[in-house]
């Protein structure tokens, strides 16, 4: 059986960047409340006179008990939710830029052609010769565009082209030694 890697090379990334993560959440769930349970140097009660530790540390001592969650809230923010809000916002550009004659993949995993694009985003997509499907634009996965050709010129130049370099071993002519 061939990995699904082969055919998806871009799930093996996603599965690396999901999995460093979940090890940096991990780490911020084990570090953060052994940070959050430290006192700055210099405000314990064990030592100095009695009323010194309240009477001017009291703004400073809200300020270290809130620090670890603002802390936790932009890890968060930088390592799930604005990634994931770029995600998306590609996606929803990918989805409007489909149009007639493009290469798609769906989430259920069919490959096929686009055929029509109504306005009610639904796709007409040609799966296999005369097999017609109908989905809708969200159905979508992703888009590989068919690529252009190089010259306006058309094909015929470009099988011309290719046409000595597969003759290269000896095509029509005999090799040196043999006549023909």
């Amino acid at each position: 059986m061939v990995p699904s890697d082969f055919f998806f090379p871009e799930q093996s990334a996603i599965k690396e960047s999901v999995m460093l993560r979940k090890l940096l959440l991990g780490l911020m769930v084990v570090i953060l409340p052994v940070l959050a349970g430290c006192q700055p140097p210099g405000t314990g009660t064990g030592t100095g006179t009695p009323g010194a530790a309240g009477q001017g540390g009291g703004g400073t001592d809200i300020l270290m008990s809130i620090l670890p969650l603002i802390l936790i809230f932009v890890v968060f923010y930088f390592l799930l939710i604005r990634p994931q809000q770029r995600k998306q916002r590609a996606q929803r550009e990918m989805l409007q830029q489909v149009k007639r004659g493009d290469d798609i993949v769906t989430t259920g995993g069919m490959i096929g052609t686009v055929i029509k694009v109504d306005r009610d985003d639904n796709l007409l997509v040609e799966v296999a010769p005369n097999v017609r499907i109908k989905f809708m634009r969200s159905a979508v996965a992703e888009v590989v565009k068919r690529p252009q050709p190089s010259r306006a010129t058309g094909d015929e130049d470009d099988a011309a082209d290719a046409e000595p370099e597969d003759n290269a071993g000896g095509g029509s002519s005999p090799p040196k030694g043999e006549k023909s």
